[in-house]
């Protein structure tokens, strides 16, 4: 990638978080005249900036995923601990990103450790402005992932848990336990040294071709609901959150990604192509006989 694209994509993560950070601090609580959102908001790309100065010194891309997960949990702390008006949803919305971040942060740490590197940062981690750029996305997917719940643990309104948040709370519980299983599923898989270079086809795998993703999609849909009946006015436009997670897994950088690595490894596999055509791309569906 050029100096030039790069330096654009930071500006745009930028002015991205910014139009955010505005419309999430309407109807926010304020701390010392400034939205609790706004300075909440904030601490993800604080935090990726600070890291991406040692890791950039010692080109690495081990603490990536961990600092997001950081961020996350730093991020939920702070509003926990900053709004003085804390309800159940509030803590409900807590425990849902902590647990999650908890989670797949360890996971993706100790995955990264275990393999050595993760191949999309080889050259990545050489170029300033590129690695740059990565790491204020990185702050920018955390801004923009937990924009609806972050806007709820700070919103001067209460409201009592109702049919659409215990709906969003079977969302989430459904789509964190499917994304646990699916992750745990592959990793016992590939421990086998036979299948280091085959697919997976069974448990949720013999669902969906991502069934990870399925469940990462549908478990911030959850959380979604879960915020919704506490946000109003400008507030809304931080329910872009799932969308968000759905557009970026299912069209930029998952999905795509991980289809055009697999043609390129099996697409003359015939048990591949066969996979692929009775397997559900992203839901979970029973596959095709």
């Amino acid at each position: 990638m050029t100096r030039s694209k790069s330096v654009l994509g930071i500006v745009a993560s930028l002015i991205i978080a910014v139009l955010l950070l505005t419309a999430g601090s309407q109807g926010s609580v304020s701390l010392g005249g400034y939205p609790l959102f706004a300075l909440c908001g904030s601490i993800g790309f604080a935090l990726h900036w600070a890291v991406f100065v040692p890791s950039y010194a010692f080109k690495t891309e081990h603490y990536f995923d961990l600092t997001g997960s950081l961020s996350y949990i730093t991020t939920v702390a702070a509003a926990i601990v900053l709004n003085p008006s804390l309800d159940l949803r509030d803590l409900i919305i807590c425990a849902m990103i902590t647990v999650w971040a908890l989670r797949l942060g360890s996971f993706l740490f100790w995955r990264i450790k275990k393999d050595g590197q993760d191949k999309r940062f080889i050259v990545m981690k050489t170029k300033f402005t590129w690695f740059l750029m990565t790491w204020t996305i990185g702050g920018l997917w955390v801004l923009v992932t937990m924009a609806a719940g972050l806007a709820a643990l700070t919103s001067n309104i209460t409201a009592e848990l109702g049919l659409i948040s215990y709906l969003g709370i079977a969302l989430w519980l459904f789509g964190f336990i499917v994304e646990v299983t699916a992750d745990n599923q592959k990793t016992e898989f590939r421990k086998n040294p036979d299948n280091r270079n085959r697919f997976i086809t069974t448990g949720v795998w013999s669902w969906s071709q991502h069934a990870n993703y399925f469940g990462e999609i549908t478990l911030w849909f959850g959380l979604a609901l879960v915020a919704l009946p506490v946000l109003s006015g400008w507030q809304l436009a931080t329910l872009i959150s799932p969308v968000f997670v759905y557009f970026l897994l299912t069209k930029v950088s998952g999905i795509p990604l991980l289809d055009r690595l697999a043609k390129q490894k099996w697409g003359t596999d015939s048990d591949y192509l066969s996979y692929t055509q009775a397997t559900s791309k992203l839901l979970l569906w029973p596959p095709k006989t």
